[in-house]
């Protein structure tokens, strides 16, 4: 078998993407276990903080899992985890914090969100056909077809790059909106503040990660092309 020195590319994200695995995994344990001094839990945050905006018509639903939270543009729904729901932590409390954040943007209608839904479609299609696309346009390489297959797949995957770039700007803003209220609304007090901070700039690392995978690989796939 020939080696493939492009494949020397996804090593660096590879190992970035364990680090921020691990970073998101010990920093939300350790902050789990240390309570908020005013003991609201993660569901009562949310509530408070919708309704500090004027938003009413966004539920609060807790889902299993660990780490599954999530804001739900669809249905309009803050969905939190069994680890933030019911809990009084400082983690809890970051990530319930987030989650609205993306409420409010939905709300705003903030521009990258607003963009990175209406790629949304484009994204869905690329992400399912891409990767089939490269592999067999790689396989079939040597002929005019293989190199068609393999620049769609290409083109494809462009878009769950973009996706994923324009992912970055809305992550850091809800929590840039989450610190900023937990603050002003004195649910937090000033030596709590740095650790829920320290909870979503870990959760960060995660979106930094793939995106760095994903340029990578379209890097890489480029590449692959342009030497075929």
């Amino acid at each position: 078998m020939i080696f493939d020195p492009t494949f020397l590319l996804v090593v660096p994200a590879l190992l970035l993407s364990l680090y921020a695995q691990h970073k998101v995994k010990s920093t939300f344990d350790k902050f789990t276990r240390v309570a908020s001094q005013r003991g609201m839990t993660g569901a009562e945050v949310a509530a408070q903080l919708l309704n500090s905006v004027g938003i009413r018509d966004v539920k609060i639903q807790a889902v299993p899992g660990h780490l599954t939270d999530h804001y739900d543009p669809r249905d309009k729904v803050v969905r939190l985890s069994e680890a933030v729901y019911n809990q009084r932590s400082l983690a809890a409390l970051g990530v319930a914090a987030h989650e609205v954040g993306h409420a409010i943007q939905h709300n705003d209608h903030y521009g990258p969100l607003a963009f990175r839904t209406g790629l949304f479609p484009v994204v869905s299609l690329g992400s399912n056909l891409s990767m089939p696309l490269i592999f067999i346009g790689i396989l079939l390489t040597y002929s005019g077809f293989g190199t068609w297959l393999l620049y769609a797949g290409i083109l494809l995957f462009s878009f769950v790059v973009l996706f994923q770039l324009v992912t970055l700007p809305v992550e850091f803003n809800a929590s840039t909106r989450a610190i900023a209220m937990l603050e002003g609304q004195n649910i937090l007090g000033p030596s709590e503040t740095g650790p829920a901070k320290k909870v979503l700039d870990a959760a960060a690392l995660i979106y930094l990660a793939v995106v760095v995978a994903s340029l990578l690989n379209l890097l890489r796939f480029v590449l692959i092309a342009r030497r075929r």
